[in-house]
């Protein structure tokens, strides 16, 4: 058994680390707030403008989508994996890289590259996969504005030809214990004439439909972009309270353990020591 000196500084690092995982949890359940009401708020105007796009899209003759919806062969595909800059978030990381892997091998025998979004994605993908690009500093300010740069980019490199196909992976936020991998097709876009929620009114464009179409598209892509961002972005924070209230708990039971095997140890040694003395007092006596 560990002497009582050991087990009181063991008790003490503990009570420490608890105190660090419990103001970490508490930071990340006053960001996931903030985060959640965010994405909630966004998530019926993204939904509300595919609905439109595709409401256009669906009167309209041929290929409504342009250079956006070209089906090529694929033979390079680009993976936008959607990360944290900061780790001590559970499994959260590790099943969008899990996922990566898995689309890789689905894609088996082609070029598959990696555009990482978060440092960690970054870190660990950059050993198996070519990454081209990394944009960790999209989460120090979070603005559309500064998402749009990075679906231009994305968007470009498809429209040159660079690329075949471009998914988006991700961490769709659920709830605060619940985050869910998603894997989206970014581009090419899905054919928008097949759509079945077209409106039956008779509208007036100005400009044309397809002018509005061709605008609204790079939009809705900019806008598919900042969602998954800011899905991740709650989905981090959520992990995190998550995994600090876990770790927080499993501190605490440590701490209760090393304090009940410290007072064991403490009453063991005054018990030897009683029995010393009085054996002591015996041989005197003796």
């Amino acid at each position: 058994m560990a002497n009582l000196k050991e087990i009181r500084n063991r008790i003490t690092s503990v009570s420490s680390t608890m105190q660090i995982t419990s103001a970490m949890k508490m930071v990340s359940a006053a960001k996931l707030k903030k985060a959640q009401d965010a994405i909630t708020a966004m998530r019926p105007y993204a939904e509300k403008l595919t609905e439109l796009l595709q409401n256009l899209s669906a009167t309209l003759d041929g290929d409504a989508g342009g250079e956006y919806t070209t089906q090529r062969e694929v033979k390079k595909v680009l993976l936008v994996a959607v990360t944290s800059n900061r780790g001590l978030c559970g499994a959260f990381n590790t099943n969008v890289v899990k996922e990566v892997k898995s689309r890789t091998d689905f894609y088996a025998g082609k070029q598959v590259d990696v555009f990482a979004i978060g440092k960690k994605g970054n870190d660990v993908l950059r050993k198996t996969h070519t990454v081209i690009d990394n944009q960790s500093a999209v989460f120090d300010t979070l603005t559309f504005d500064n998402v749009s740069v990075i679906a231009n980019t994305i968007t470009e490199l498809f429209l040159t030809g660079g690329y075949d196909k471009v998914e988006l992976i991700y961490n769709q936020f659920k709830n605060a214990a619940t985050q869910i991998v998603q894997t989206e097709q970014f581009l090419p876009l899905a054919a928008l004439a097949s759509a079945t929620t077209a409106s039956a009114g008779d509208y007036i464009f100005e400009p044309s439909k397809e002018d509005i179409v061709m605008t609204l598209i790079p939009k809705s892509l900019k806008t598919q972009l900042y969602k998954g961002i800011r899905d991740s972005f709650a989905s981090e924070h959520g992990a995190r309270m998550t995994a600090m209230h876990k770790a927080t708990d499993n501190a605490t039971e440590l701490r209760d353990q090393l304090k009940l095997t410290y007072n064991k140890a403490r009453q063991a040694a005054i018990t030897n020591e009683i029995l010393e003395i009085v054996g002591g007092a015996e041989a005197l006596n003796g």
